[in-house]
């Protein structure tokens, strides 16, 4: 069987298109195949499906296709082009790969199958790709389900941001937090990266949202506003989001102390980072006693701890009447503390008191989004309830 013929098959290439050459460098370790179609043929339009002559071709584009014995695979073709009468010039259907795509579909199924078992670090070495390339692939998997997903506004939304790189590039996560979905996922973390979202549904749709669950991220807040009838009472700021904003605090003031300390050629919060992080009840015992001496101590890191804990105790109030109760002293121990870490996180949470508060009225938090891993929304994948991509449906 000839190389041409063998990719013929390999490719599930029929006519009129056929394989017109292959090339091998072993020195690159690359296989280049080229793809020609036969002449005089009427190709239908993408838009409305009206046969039409070839008008022209468009420049010639590589697709990356799955290895041939490790060696890097591109696929190589001019696409044709019709001259549709009602839409104009428009390149048509491939048979290899959907429109806008650097991959052909079977190239595609395979990265979809990694990144749902990997996270997306391990899914750019294994498929020899950039992060970019990869979360490209999967917001296209994402938007392939979204398609095929029924119109449905849900109820209690959860919106999240994710850093998928460490040049602290963002997305935009959407998820529906009673089926435990993922909604959508957008570039950035701006006004404009939620209210695509918003806009897919109509003003009297969008009265169907009850939460939306969110961290204090002003772009989510604007955007939330904006788009929701009555979102001044259905945002709730996420208790975990909070939660981390006072262990943040507590750290500061532990850092601060500790430059104090070292100062003084005194080591003793050395190493205890993550003990002040935990809470009281999950304080592994192999570390209980050494925190019983740090909380026995003079230090102002153990008086930062119990005001963070307290704040805890809010959620656990049964009715907001009592939460309202709880948070009046609190407030006055936290800004009293003469830790301005502590200080600071208080009084930022006292501004959102409102949104902190509609927690008791919708019972909502983030857990959903904060389930997906931090540095990778492969999970969305998982998590998502869209069907796989298939060669099939595209």
């Amino acid at each position: 069987m000839e190389d041409t013929d063998l990719y013929r098959h390999l490719l599930g290439l029929t006519p009129p298109w056929s394989v017109s050459r292959v090339e091998l460098s072993v020195k690159t370790q690359q296989v280049d195949v080229w793809v020609e179609h036969a002449g005089e043929l009427r190709w239908p339009c993408p838009e409305c499906g009206v046969e039409l002559p070839l008008y022209d071709h468009a420049e010639e584009r590589a697709w990356r296709h799955l290895d041939s014995c490790q060696f890097l695979t591109y696929l190589h073709a001019r696409p044709p082009r019709v001259l549709c009468p009602t839409h104009g010039a428009k390149q048509v259907k491939l048979p290899w790969a959907e429109p806008y795509s650097r991959f052909t579909q079977l190239f595609e199924r395979l990265a979809i199958d990694v990144l749902k078992e990997t996270p997306i670090q391990g899914a750019t070495r294994i498929l020899r790709i950039r992060w970019d390339e990869a979360w490209h692939l999967m917001q296209r998997a994402v938007e392939r389900g979204l398609r095929a997903k029924p119109r449905r506004v849900p109820k209690y939304l959860g919106v999240d941001e994710k850093s998928i790189s460490k040049w602290e590039h963002y997305m935009t996560l959407v998820c529906d937090l009673d089926a435990s979905t993922v909604e959508d996922v957008e570039d950035g973390r701006r006004s404009e990266s939620l209210t695509p979202y918003f806009r897919r549904f109509s003003l009297e749709e969008r009265e169907g949202i009850r939460a939306v669950a969110m961290d204090m991220w002003p772009a989510y807040i604007q955007s939330t506003l904006a788009n929701v009838l009555g979102a001044a009472d259905k945002i709730v700021f996420d208790l975990y989001h909070i939660m981390t904003y006072m262990n943040e605090a507590v750290d500061n003031v532990r850092k601060r102390e500790t430059r104090d300390l070292r100062g003084e050629r005194d080591d003793t919060l050395k190493g205890s980072l993550h003990l002040w992080l935990y809470a009281k009840e999950d304080l592994p015992e192999r570390h209980r006693q050494r925190f019983a001496e740090l909380k026995a101590m003079n230090l102002k890191t153990g008086r930062a701890w119990p005001i963070k804990e307290s704040l805890r105790e809010l959620w656990k109030k049964p009715t907001i009447q009592d939460a309202r109760a709880h948070r009046k002293p609190w407030y006055r121990w936290a800004t009293h503390s003469r830790l301005k870490p502590v200080i600071a996180a208080a009084r930022t949470i006292q501004r959102h008191l409102h949104n902190v508060l509609t927690y008791f009225i919708h019972r909502i938090t983030n857990a959903v989004s904060e389930g997906i891993n931090r540095p990778t929304a492969s999970r969305a994948l998982r998590t998502s309830g869209r069907p796989s991509f298939s060669t099939a449906e595209a």
